[in-house]
């Protein structure tokens, strides 16, 4: 295996929860579960510990978690982006710069999210919730907010899914994300960005 085919498998596992927060990961025990080679490992996991997923110690890394204070920073932040996304994208749909198709497939997506979540198939819905979320910021045309982003996801995420449980307020949530994409296909950036702020801000609130 090359070095970018093994970073991004063992990131997907690491953000899949396969390996935990605080488990520890060698060379050799990676060589043996990705079937490749000590130096594209050694490349993989300098480059996840730039990401902020694992830490070095000793002679190997351990998965990296966030604790309460670091969580509760991490979703302040989060917060921050999706309120500049969603206003960028408000800004974007007005000026005619996004096509009703990709409006049309996130209102697909939440309407899934929503079935999804109603059924109990968490793992699913925290696929597609992502998913939405990141489609929001793929319309503000931003690929600095969406990288920080997608690094911070996937941070929140490896930190969250041990407490996975049915969330608190399913209909608020599927509320906030139909209102969401009414207030950016209206143009209207006070009331998309106020939406973001105020769903991510609940969000991490409700996992307290």
């Amino acid at each position: 295996m090359q070095a970018e085919t093994v970073y991004r498998r063992l990131r997907e596992l690491i953000v899949a929860g396969e390996y935990a927060p605080g488990e520890r990961l060698t060379e050799a025990t990676v060589g043996a579960a990705l079937a490749a080679g000590r130096t594209p490992i050694r490349e993989a996991l300098r480059r996840l510990e730039s990401d902020g997923l694992v830490r070095g110690v000793g002679r190997g890394v351990v998965v990296r978690g966030y604790g309460t204070d670091e969580l509760a920073h991490a979703y302040a932040v989060r917060a921050a982006l999706e309120t500049l996304t969603a206003r960028l994208a408000a800004d974007r749909w007005t000026a005619g710069l996004i096509a009703p198709a990709a409006l049309a497939g996130l209102e697909r997506d939440a309407e899934l999210l929503e079935r999804v979540t109603a059924d109990g198939d968490l793992d699913r819905a925290i696929e597609l919730n992502r998913r939405f979320h990141r489609g929001v910021a793929e319309l503000a045309g931003n690929p600095v907010a969406l990288e920080t982003l997608d690094r911070l996801w996937d941070r929140i995420v490896v930190s969250t899914r041990a407490s996975l449980v049915p969330p608190a307020r399913p209909d608020a949530v599927a509320d906030e994300h139909r209102r969401l994409l009414r207030a950016i296909t209206d143009g209207d950036r006070a009331a998309a960005g106020r939406i973001a702020d105020d769903h991510v801000r609940a969000t991490g609130t409700a996992l307290e």
